[in-house]
């Protein structure tokens, strides 16, 4: 057959398989011309899961009626400006649309009006309309507009003109749920922008403009993802080679079973990138376990000419010039916010805990029971403290300030008297005096003083407004644990030596990565050398992994640093290890323990970061309010 051109309208209905894939898509589209028509509400309708109707109302700077015919036309745009040569430059992309693609591609396939009215200061000041039906173009005509300008885009019988395309559609409500969630990422992306979502007639979304900024942001993502991620959420705000990260990621107590709350946008693009869940998998990879993911919301601020958007016609794609510093940047600034949050869990584990309990109003038991002394399955309580120097031995490394928080007293003597820990803050700032034999009142550090031990396994813990109550396994698991890392971190890695070098063979780019990386990997305790074209030698391994599969390693190291750059399986491998050590040689569950070694373990997690959560992500205390108290009792 020869070769021929294709009809115009062939070609636009070729593209709007690719720009217009689903309503949500063609909504995704028309919300983003809105966006960058300046637009500070949007009103968005949809009927038949966007397949019958679909109406777009904004009040954005509008189309000069002049501009209405060629608006509809494939490939022209009002976003891109030609140098003085006619030449476009598409690495210097400043909004979201810029194909010209999305109105013809939407007429070609549907029946497509537009209704505008300009800004007065273009001098036309009338509202008019143009009909684009199955790529049919109508003239333009004059058309009625509520407003004083804007557009109003309505799409009707989608795909009408490609049945076929028709039986690939999923239900109604599918498609509608893909339309909420296209219009809850642009709005997270635009909290500056009010939008209204209508489903078959019922509002479904209604979202208020808020400030631009981290305060504006965070009440928007707590409309859209909830309350709980509003109250968890850590702030992100770093910046490297003039590329900016900001948003907000949950703590890790604060987990999800999937990745449905992990958003990236890049210059306010929502887009879908790998790079991001690796970044985040390396990020939380020390406190979750590979069941759990993190919630998070991270916007990337970035020179243009670093990025490049013009990957697929749907513009959900992109592709960094340096990856590397993308990646490390995430990774960086996540690690960051999460060492700054110190012992911090999320407020839902004190709501789950609260919602466990059920009052009661009778007397359950008829007997009485009054414990001689703690037992190992029992409740123990002290009514005065013993000596502390037991508590150095269960924690190693604890220092004997810290032990010394509690006083040894009798019935017979004085109560002591404590300082406040607003005192003690004072002193070390120099404003006060120092006193040195008068102890810190502990129920006013943080996580308070230990009262009892429930079970053996339980700490139970008064602080000046509420409680606490620690789980001690867990809790020194991730003390014992972080110690470990440090030593790692610090290159106090032991090695052991092979007995026979074992080669590894690879294909030659994954060798060469691995061989380039051999700096890193020797921090970690694996000492390779590159052996010829397409292989590696492995002289020693991490003496903490024991008899490994050396090649198995080595593999997997190669397709971590493939996908996302650095030795993600080395790492995770060191960190299970560390994991299950810390776990061996931690205190265990059903050991009684003394107050001052409760006391000790309390102040040693204040001091640790992340001590809040497990090596898996499960917290290790819950802290409930006198306030939460008093409302189980029907005092509030």
């Amino acid at each position: 057959m020869p070769i021929r051109r294709l009809p115009p309208e062939t070609v636009n209905r070729i593209a709007a398989g690719e720009v217009v894939e689903r309503p949500a898509s063609a909504i995704k589209e028309l919300v983003e011309n809105a966006i960058d028509a300046g637009a500070s509400h949007i009103e968005i309708q949809a009927d038949g899961g966007g397949l019958t109707r679909i109406l777009i109302a904004d009040d954005g700077k509008g189309i000069p009626k002049d501009e209405l015919p060629i608006a509809v036309e494939r490939h022209a745009t009002s976003k891109l400006e030609p140098d003085d040569a006619g030449d476009v430059d598409l690495l210097r992309i400043f909004t979201l649309g810029f194909r010209g693609e999305a109105l013809p591609s939407i007429g070609s396939v549907a029946r497509l009006n537009i209704t505008t009215r300009a800004k007065a200061e273009t001098g036309q000041n009338d509202a008019w309309a143009i009909t684009v039906e199955g790529g049919h173009h109508h003239p333009v005509a004059p058309a009625g507009f509520p407003g004083p300008h804007g557009a109003r885009v309505e799409v009707r019988d989608l795909f009408y003109a490609t049945p076929a395309r028709l039986k690939f559609m999923k239900s109604e409500r599918s498609e509608a749920m893909a339309i909420s969630e296209e219009i809850k990422r642009q709005a997270m992306a635009h909290e500056e922008v009010a939008f209204t979502l209508t489903l078959d007639g019922k509002t479904t979304l209604r979202l208020p403009a808020e400030h631009k900024g981290d305060e504006g942001r965070l009440r928007r993502l707590g409309s859209i993802l909830g309350r709980d991620f509003e109250a968890n959420a850590l702030l992100i705000d770093q910046e490297r080679d003039g590329t900016r990260l900001s948003g907000y990621a949950g703590l890790p107590t604060y987990s999800r079973g999937n990745a449905a709350h992990q958003f990236l946008f890049v210059n306010g693009r929502p887009v879908r990138d790998r790079l991001l869940q690796g970044a985040l998998r390396g990020a939380y990879a020390d406190f979750l376990a590979r069941d759990r993911h993190p919630a998070a919301v991270l916007f990337i601020d970035i020179d243009p000419l670093y990025v490049d958007v013009n990957v697929h016609p749907a513009k959900a794609e992109v592709r960094f010039r340096d990856p590397a510093l993308v990646r490390g940047l995430i990774v960086g600034a996540l690690k960051h916010a999460l060492h700054a949050a110190g012992h911090r869990a999320s407020t839902t584990v004190a709501a789950d805990a609260l919602s466990g309990f059920q009052p009661h109003t009778g007397v359950q038991n008829h007997g009485q029971y009054a414990p001689s002394e703690p037992s190992a399955s029992g409740f123990s309580a002290w009514a005065g403290w013993s000596r502390p120097e037991a508590a150095a031995q269960i924690i190693p490394g604890l220092s004997e300030r810290s032990a010394r928080v509690e006083h040894t007293w009798s019935g017979q003597q004085a109560a002591p008297t404590f300082r406040t820990l607003a005192e003690v803050q004072a002193e070390h700032a120099g404003q006060i005096a120092p006193a040195p034999h008068t102890p810190v009142d502990p129920i006013d550090f943080p996580l308070g003083a230990a009262r009892a031990q429930l079970h053996a396994t339980y700490i139970v813990a008064q602080t000046r407004d509420g409680l606490v109550i620690v789980d001690q396994h867990a809790a020194h698991e991730r003390l014992v644990y972080e110690r470990m890392k440090g030593q790692m971190e610090g290159g106090h890695v032991s090695r052991q030596a092979l007995l026979t070098p074992e080669v590894v063979e690879l294909d030659p780019a994954e060798a060469e990565r691995v061989s380039a990386k051999a700096d890193e990997l020797a921090e970690m305790g694996l000492i390779v050398e590159a052996f010829g074209a397409g292989a590696v030698l492995v002289r020693e391994t991490p003496a903490l992994l024991g008899d490994t599969d050396v090649q198995g390693l080595i593999r997997d190291i190669a397709d971590d640093l493939s996908e996302h750059g650095s030795a993600l399986s080395l790492k995770e491998r060191m960190a299970e290890v560390c994991g299950t050590m810390a776990c061996h040689g931690s205190v265990r569950a059903g050991r009684v323990l003394s107050a001052p070694e409760m006391n000790a373990l309390l102040r040693q997690m204040e001091a640790t970061p992340h001590s809040g959560q497990c090596n898996h992500g499960r917290p290790t205390y819950v802290e409930l309010k006198l306030n939460d108290l008093e409302k189980l009792f029907g005092r509030r």
